[in-house]
Formats: structure tokens, sequence, C-alpha cells
């Protein structure tokens, strides 16, 4: 059976002293079309474009520093804890989505505090970009050849030349996948139920983090220690998400009323 082999280069343009990466790329263009989604929301809701400047530092600030922490805490810790200036050095690769959702929803609240905005209205409104961003940068995982499937016979299996011969499930691709389809339902909700504060977030949450959940199951083993249950760390990390996801959509649909957004 012939796979398709992959086995392209991680660098997209080498100008010597500056490389620009793939995974760099998606990850700028995540933020681009994370931004580009904002301003549509803004222009719809007649707010002023204008504060989405402070808030995209915001948002790329927490989600780089809360996706190292959470990659150096969640999966590798006595390695990163004997090393802390290894924590630094990000250049090196290992970035946890987990850590950048803990990350984004301190900034958000940390600029709610600053702007007086709605918490929950900014969290409806940021979470429908941030499936679009993660979905870019599992593209970029999957052009750098990490977080690797499990070896497979099937006919869609991917071999990653710099990593070893095997035919493996294209998890990264699966997982993109998934995210581009809770932007896609985040929108439409968004659209429907916008005055029912919580209830995108809620949604977003139990939809990106079940696909987390099930996807694990196609993934090697990416925590350096055993969790010594039948569940891998990103599993075990993914459920307070999704029962949090619960817990909000429960909490929008008893306390507010079916208001649509025009």
């Amino acid at each position: 059976m012939q796979h398709f082999i992959w086995n392209i280069d991680p660098i997209f343009i080498d100008f010597g002293l500056i490389k620009i990466r793939w995974y760099g790329l998606m990850f700028a263009m995540g933020f681009v079309g994370s931004f580009m989604t904002m301003q549509w929301i803004y222009q719809r809701e007649g707010r002023n474009v204008e504060e989405l400047d402070t808030l995209l530092w915001y948002m790329v600030i927490a989600t780089i520093v809360g996706a190292r922490l959470g990659h150096t805490l969640f999966y590798d810790p006595a390695y990163y804890l004997s090393h802390p200036v290894k924590i630094l050095a990000i250049w090196e690769g290992g970035l946890a989505s987990h850590g950048a959702a803990i990350g984004i929803l301190t900034a958000l609240y940390l600029y709610r505090r600053r702007f007086g905005d709605s918490y929950f209205w900014l969290l409806d409104r940021v979470t429908i970009p941030t499936a679009l961003a993660g979905a870019l940068i599992r593209i970029g995982n999957f052009f750098n050849s990490e977080i690797l499937g499990l070896p497979t016979q099937e006919p869609w299996g991917v071999i990653f030349a710099r990593v070893d011969p095997l035919p493996r499930h294209p998890v990264q691709l699966y997982e993109a996948l998934g995210y581009l389809l809770v932007y896609g339902v985040c929108l439409q909700i968004y659209k429907k139920q916008a005055g029912k504060p919580g209830f995108v977030f809620g949604c977003f949450l139990v939809m990106m983090f079940s696909a987390r959940f099930l996807l694990e199951y196609f993934k090697t083993e990416q925590a350096m220690y055993n969790t010594g249950l039948a569940m891998t760390a990103g599993q075990l990390l993914s459920i307070p998400f999704f029962l949090a996801g619960i817990v909000c959509v429960v909490w929008s649909l008893k306390n507010h009323s079916s208001k649509t957004l025009a």
C-alpha cells in the first residue's frame, strides 16, 4: 500500500540569519484571521474597531505565555523545573493549547477590568476566532512533523519522513478540521444566540475539548510522565474545560431570555 510521504522543509523562507518557519507563518495567520473575524463582529455590533488593537496584544501575549507555561508545567514539569532557563527557550518548540486557554481567560479578565466590558460578552466573541487560530496552528504542527498520530495502515496514513518510516494518522489535520468546524458552528450560534451571555463560550468549550479528548486516542503520548490512568494528560486536562462548558450552557439557558442579535 502506498502512503503519502510528508517531507517538506519546516522552514518556509531562509534569509540566513532570519528564518521564517511554516509554523510561525500559520501562527501569524491565525492571529490575522482572528483579528478579521473580530473586526466583523465589532462592525456588526457598532463597536469601536480601534479597541481591537489593544485586545489583540492582550491575546497575543496571553496565548504565547500561557501556551509555553502550559507545555512546561503540564507535559514535562520535572525537566523544566530543574532547568528553569529552558522555559524561555520558546524557539526550541513546545506550546500547549490548554495553557493557551488559561492564558486567554486570564488576559480577558484583566482586559475587562481595565476597559469595563462584560466578561461573558468578551468570551462569547473572542472564542469564535480562537477556534480558527487553533486550526491554523495545528496545520503548522503538520508542517513541523510534530504532535504525531499513532501508526496506521489506513490508506490516508501519512509517513513523516523526517521522523520515521511508519504511516501515521495525520492527527494534526484531524484536529485542524475539527477546530474549523467549531469555528463555523460558533459563528452560527453567535448569530442566533448572542443575546444569551455565556452561551457561545459554553458551546465552544464543549465542542473544542470534546474534539481534543477524542483525538487524543489517535495521538502519541506527549507528556514526559505516565498519568497512571487509562487517559492521557491531554484528556485529563480537557475534562475541566468540557465540564465548565456544560455549566456555562446550562447557566446561560437558565438565566437569560431567548433574545437574539439581529
